[in-house]
């Protein structure tokens, strides 16, 4: 609808309940990467790069916290095996 111009930015906000300012945005970055979608040269979404070794780290705290409790939670209140 914002491409064809058949309603102005106003009438869209309205109709959507949205900000001009944002439809306006919408309708640059859909123009802005339209030419890439037909190039093939399209770019995918970049996945974040992961540190597998802070990962690895909270596994193993998390592992702990969790043997920590397990062994608290079968001992009892009395805390005797």
């Amino acid at each position: 609808m914002a491409l064809k111009g058949d309603k102005t930015m106003s009438e869209l906000a309205n109709q959507f309940d949205v900000h001009p300012n944002q439809i306006k945005q919408w309708k640059d970055q859909l123009l802005g990467g339209v030419a890439d979608v037909f190039d093939g040269k399209a770019q995918a979404a970049k996945a974040p790069e992961v540190d597998v070794k802070t990962l690895h780290a909270k596994i193993g705290e998390l592992t702990l916290e969790n043997d920590f409790f397990r062994l608290k939670r079968d001992r009892g209140p009395s805390g005797a095996a």
